[in-house]
């Protein structure tokens, strides 16, 4: 039985439509229309080595806050119906990923319990048409929708672009990672048996 899952999300504000497998190769189709937000989604599949296609429409004359917001929110349930009973994998795993002078560390558990710890400060207030503020938004919502502990810790870095990018990178890697079957776990990985 795969790991996968489809879930389409519409508000007043927002249409946003996933497919995502768990069990993927990193090949990707994003159209946000947000060009960066596109790059990272793509950096982020990538490197996680899922199957990720993304189709957003939002109110992009307001901003692109709804839109990047409320796709964290699709990804996140989709990540969390394509992970099932959460049965045999590895739940823990952390990742310091490097975008040339960026470092930025991404630890995470599979818990259940959603939430984002987010300490990465960045001078600059946008890249591109990107409001870099709103990398945290997608964050917070991909992690209480996914029902996963994230900690995103930025630990070196000057350029916006690199940071965000090492961010994107390295949470997707370490969602692999989390995710990945391991064959010696029997059931859910927790003494509560539950996640």
């Amino acid at each position: 039985m795969g790991r996968s899952a489809d879930v389409l999300r519409t508000t007043g504000e927002t249409n946003i439509a996933v497919s995502l497998d768990l069990d993927g190769e990193g090949a990707t189709e994003v159209s946000t229309g947000v060009g960066f937000f596109d790059h990272m989604l793509s950096a982020f599949g990538r490197h996680g080595l899922l199957s990720l296609k993304v189709e957003a429409a939002g109110d992009l004359e307001v901003d692109a806050h709804h839109t990047v917001e409320d796709t964290g929110i699709v990804i996140g349930q989709a990540l969390a119906k394509a992970a099932g009973s959460k049965a045999g994998i590895t739940r823990f795993a952390q990742v310091a990923m490097v975008m040339d002078e960026a470092l930025v560390l991404c630890a995470l558990d599979v818990s259940g319990r959603g939430a984002c710890y987010w300490d990465v400060p960045i001078a600059a207030e946008r890249v591109g048409l990107f409001d870099t503020e709103l990398g945290q938004e997608f964050f917070v919502a991909l992690a209480r929708e996914a029902g996963v502990s994230l900690h995103v810790r930025e630990l070196a870095g000057e350029n916006a672009h690199h940071i965000l990018e090492a961010c994107f990178k390295g949470v997707g890697r370490a969602l692999r990672l989390a995710f990945e079957p391991d064959a010696r776990v029997v059931g859910i990985p927790s003494t509560k048996g539950s996640l």
